[in-house]
């Protein structure tokens, strides 16, 4: 009887796991097959496209990523993506790791509604509050201009990194003090008898330690930074100051009009190709941050 129970309970674990496999396997050719096809499309001729879209390419056509990266100006929305993802992940890091660290491993006056307050940040879509912060920014060049002589806040890469990372702290804070919570108070007390200060334990010590949920919190916030085109289509009005996301939006509307794909296609490959080399670099340690916190508490 025993035996029928285990075989019953063998096999129905076994019809789980191809159940399971069977729909990771779908939902991979859902993703895959689209970003395939772009690749594929993006190397392609003009006249090609016209025919059988699903069709290889009779040689490989780079011209369209010169095209792209010259005549669509990618290459100058490419540069200042990376100038203000840079710029928003270090003044994100700078703020954050620090107000983390204090949230997890200090008691002080206020720190149950500092908690409450960043927590609440979480359900706060920044594209609901994009236009009030619109009309801040404004507001002040106009008093700017009136002591300076010029608009100094809209068409200001710095003042964009500094929204994206302002607009990030919620998540970012509420990640690392959880991650924080959970390492050993041993190693910070070793630390305070050698003779090393808060400052020195928190970057020789904690910080290494939390390495893994790092590195997640800057791919996250990177993926959010690079692929963001609301906030900088908002406060950013001059065409020739855009970021990938908008450029491509602005090209994929002119390549439509003339009937030109295969530089939209190479577009969205240049945007889409540094995520995919970023998350292969950083896969394993992505995967270490998501669970290891998790498993210590």
């Amino acid at each position: 009887m025993k035996e029928n129970t285990t075989l019953q309970a063998n096999k129905g674990q076994r019809l789980y796991k191809i159940f399971i496999y069977l729909v990771l396997s779908l939902l991979a050719i859902v993703i895959l097959v689209p970003v395939a096809w772009v690749m594929v499309a993006s190397v392609k001729e003009t006249s090609e496209h016209y025919g059988s879209p699903w069709a290889l390419p009779t040689h490989i056509h780079w011209q369209n990523f010169v095209d792209a990266w010259t005549k669509a100006n990618m290459g100058g929305y490419m540069l200042h993506s990376v100038m203000i993802t840079a710029l928003a992940l270090i003044i994100l890091l700078v703020v954050a790791l620090p107000a983390s660290y204090c949230l997890a491993r200090f008691k002080f006056p206020g720190q149950k509604f500092l908690n409450t307050a960043f927590m609440a940040g979480l359900f706060i879509n920044v594209n609901y509050i994009v236009v009030p912060i619109y009309l801040m920014l404004s507001d002040g060049d106009k008093l700017l201009k009136g002591i300076l002589g010029k608009a100094v806040l809209l068409n200001n890469h710095f003042v964009v990194a500094i929204v994206y990372a302002a607009t990030a702290l919620p998540f970012t804070i509420y990640l690392l003090s959880s991650y924080f919570s959970t390492l050993p108070h041993d190693f910070e007390e070793a630390a305070y008898i050698d003779g090393a200060g808060y400052f020195k334990t928190m970057i020789k010590i904690i910080f290494p330690m939390a390495k893994p949920s790092i590195i997640t919190v800057i791919l996250f916030n990177f993926l959010s930074f690079w692929n963001e085109y609301i906030i900088i289509k908002t406060l950013v009005t001059e065409r020739d100051q855009w970021t990938l996301p908008a450029g491509l939006l602005n090209l994929m509307q002119a390549q439509q009009s003339a009937a030109e794909y295969g530089p939209m296609y190479a577009g969205l490959v240049l945007v889409m190709l540094p995520v995919l080399i970023l998350y292969i670099c950083v896969q394993k340690n992505l995967t270490q941050g998501m669970t290891v916190g998790g498993l210590k508490g």
